[in-house]
């Protein structure tokens, strides 16, 4: 008999080989019918797997979302593989994973690749399989047995992955009728456990076997699956709403920026796109030198012994922009290549260059903390394939900062730094965000005691903060997420349409202080090791922008909007009025702009309206006898008719940076 430990601590005895779906049956027909798999001491199982020894169980249902829904995706996955290969034989299958919001299956098709034409009938093809309600069976088998069944079934792929599994090691498949694949589990009782309204394929794409360029290319097709058609309809509409705020297609409209294949990665900002970064960069300078920043600027190229040293060399290379110390003659070619000659690398980030600086001249104790703040442009040799509007680029530049702390001023610093986060990230329009610490790494810098106080002293700065509560009740920890040389804390902003974004973090770090022998003069007259917060709010300014962008769907508030006014005139009499009455915006510091095109009205509001110009202040004859203006704000239809002086008055209010107003 096996002891069985229930979540609310009781214990049943039960026989070996006993299933999960046993004990839910036996506590009632309700959870019976309601349990989808199990927690075996922790572990997420098959409700039909026998258990063999004396465990903690706990029962999954619907109600436990996360595990639900991964559950949900990859029974879609398998289900979505079983109909392709129905409707199309032939084809081979390799794998298929459940994602972030949805599952993909990659195929190696045998007459052609799949279009998105192919999904509706895959997708009834589906339902189909869904109303069979087939149970999924997990079974163990051979490494022998696995690969002869492959290549028996003409599934290359799929015998060539077995044939590379370790031998002794445990293989599991599962089968749902007669269709199986080789699967590590678990999975829901059956296919029809699936709501056949909760899943749509999305697209198909090209897809390496194994990721690797000189593979075999493969059709992959991507679904979105949930628990049930209400979430399903909740996903679709936010997808819709995203591609309305994509910031491409804004960023376009708005005449801010442009990308070209002659400098990949890179960010052609135009004029009103500029505007809007230096409003933005304006705005963060004016509150680090209120939070006691200094201001920095270090050189882009650096020797690689440098980066040696720092141990991002080691760590890192693969995405440094490297060259060589001086333009080479043909006898040095060899020697750059051969990585002989003296090598530079353009810089990935700015915290050794910061180092460099603190370590000019002696430090005190007394001189702590020392926050040294750089806008600094940075590079990194990012994949083409990863690269995404201005969201991920190669060249970028981050709101950075270093502060050097002693640690009896480490909590408290973190706590100031988080404080200051909040209130940017509140003027800038997001007022939901959670902090994430992410944990040591399995390859790391560092010991062991050295991890665990960094770890603990930033948990408690987060929460013995003066963050909202509802901020500090949401703090969550990431297992094995931490830098190389320090665990952080991250700051995940959700936008106006639910997603999330990971932009600020502060990392606690002992490691390059000592790796580039930074030192200050304790209390004691002996030296010490610094300890360096790596820090930004932003993260980048393009991806911020980007973020910004898509949250606001390009409509900024005033103070950020590179054109904050219009004057639009409705016949050419007013020409001249409208030209008096831009001059007096901009004395009053208000960026504005004249539209005296010789067409209607009509036409020049829908076309600020699309370039998402907040205020129009539309000008005819009467408005330029009477010296007044009618305002039309973005989005609306009415019209305020007011005095050019009252105009002003509202508008410079308006426009006044949110840390101006509180001073």
């Amino acid at each position: 008999m096996l002891s069985i430990t229930l979540p609310d601590g009781s214990v049943r005895e039960v026989a070996t080989g006993t299933t999960p779906a046993d004990i839910a049956a036996s506590i009632g027909p309700g959870l019976a019918k309601a349990a989808i798999a199990a927690r075996v001491n922790g572990e997420l199982r098959d409700l039909s797997r026998p258990l063999t020894g004396d465990a903690q169980l706990a029962l999954v249902t619907g109600r436990d979302e996360a595990e639900a829904l991964e559950l949900a995706r990859h029974d879609f996955a398998h289900v979505m593989a079983e109909a392709v290969q129905h409707l199309f034989p032939g084809t081979q299958i390799t794998f298929g994973p459940a994602t972030e919001d949805g599952f993909y299956y990659d195929f190696a098709p045998k007459d052609r690749p799949f279009t998105e034409e192919d999904l509706p009938a895959i997708e009834a093809e589906m339902r189909a399989i869904i109303a069979r309600n087939e149970p999924f069976v997990r079974e163990v088998w051979s490494r022998e047995q696995l690969i002869e069944t492959w290549k028996k079934q003409g599934e290359t792929f799929k015998a060539e992955w077995a044939a590379e599994l370790p031998e002794g090691e445990e293989l599991t498949i599962y089968r749902q009728g007669q269709w199986l694949d080789m699967c590590r589990g678990p999975h829901m009782p059956s296919t029809g456990r699936l709501d056949p309204q909760a899943f749509k394929l999305t697209r198909v794409s090209g897809a390496y076997w194994r990721g690797d360029q000189n593979n075999a290319m493969l059709s992959r097709v991507y679904g979105t699956g949930w628990l049930n058609k209400k979430q399903l309809d909740a996903h679709l509409t936010m997808l819709e709403e995203a591609a309305k705020r994509d910031h491409r297609r804004i960023g376009q409209d708005m005449d801010l920026f442009h990308l070209q294949s002659e400098a990949q990665g890179s960010v052609f900002w135009h004029p009103k796109g500029y505007l809007l970064w230096r409003s933005l960069e304006a705005y963060m300078r004016r509150r680090l030198d209120a939070a006691g920043y200094a201001e920095v600027k270090t050189p882009q190229l650096m020797d690689a012994r440098q980066w040696e040293q720092s141990g991002h060399w080691g760590k890192y290379r693969e995405n440094m922009f490297v060259v060589p110390d001086e333009i080479p003659n043909t006898e040095d070619d060899a020697a750059v290549l051969s990585g002989k000659a003296d090598l530079m690398a353009l810089k990935p980030m700015n915290c050794p260059a910061h180092v460099l600086i603190f370590r000019q001249g002696i430090k005190s104790y007394r001189d702590l903390p020392i926050r040294m703040a750089e806008f600094g442009c940075c590079h990194r040799n990012e994949p083409h394939g990863a690269l995404h509007g201005i969201m991920r680029v190669r060249q970028f530049t981050q709101d950075d900062a270093h502060i050097f702390v002693r640690q009896d001023q480490l909590v408290e610093e973190v706590q100031q730094f988080c404080e200051l986060l909040d209130s940017v990230y509140r003027d800038l329009g997001f007022e939901q965000y959670a902090v994430k610490l992410a944990l040591r790494p399995d390859k790391r810098f560092g010991s062991d005691e050295m991890w665990d106080m960094a770890e603990d002293e930033l948990r408690r700065a987060v929460l013995d903060s003066n963050l909202p509560e509802g901020i500090k009740a949401g703090f969550e920890e990431l297992p094995g997420e931490g830098a190389f040389y320090a665990p952080k804390l991250e700051f995940h902003l959700t936008d106006a349409i639910g997603r999330t974004w990971q932009v600020g973090t502060i990392q606690s770090d002992r490691v390059l202080p000592e790796r580039l022998d930074a030192s200050y003069v304790g209390e004691d007259g002996e030296r010490h090791r610094p300890i360096m917060l790596h820090r930004a709010i932003l993260g980048t300014f393009e991806r911020f922008i980007g973020i910004l962008i898509e949250h606001h769907a390009g409509r900024f508030p005033l103070w950020l909007s590179p054109v904050q006014a219009v004057v639009a005139t409705i016949v050419s009499d007013a020409d001249g009025y409208a030209r008096e009455v831009e001059a007096k915006l901009k004395a009053a510091g208000i960026r504005a702009e004249t539209d005296l095109r010789n067409e209607k009205i009509n036409y020049k509001v829908r076309e600020h309206s699309v370039a998402k110009v907040p205020v129009l202040l539309v000008v005819g004859k009467r408005e330029a006898e009477e010296g007044k203006v009618a305002i039309r704000r973005l989005g609306s239809q009415a019209q305020e008719v007011v005095s050019v002086e009252e105009a002003i008055a509202t508008l410079a209010a308006e426009a006044t940076p949110p840390d101006l107003k509180r001073h």
